[in-house]
């Protein structure tokens, strides 16, 4: 069985796009949902998403 990081590919879409969008913000809360659990890679990945929107380098967008 093949892991997939759900989570830190949604965080390296909006590091690359430089917003934490809606769809974005529920698509990572809809995966931890159905997982139940965070793997150590997907923790790192929300770290850093914390970190840059900590220092301004990420927006978040809201719901319009």
């Amino acid at each position: 069985m093949k892991t997939t990081y759900v989570i830190r590919q949604l965080v390296e879409k909006a590091l690359y796009i430089r917003q934490l969008t809606p769809d974005i913000e529920n698509a990572i809360n809809s995966e931890l949902t159905r997982v139940g659990h965070i793997s150590d890679v997907d923790y790192e990945a929300l770290e850093l998403l914390m970190s840059e929107m900590d220092a301004g380098r990420i927006q978040l967008v809201p719901n319009l």
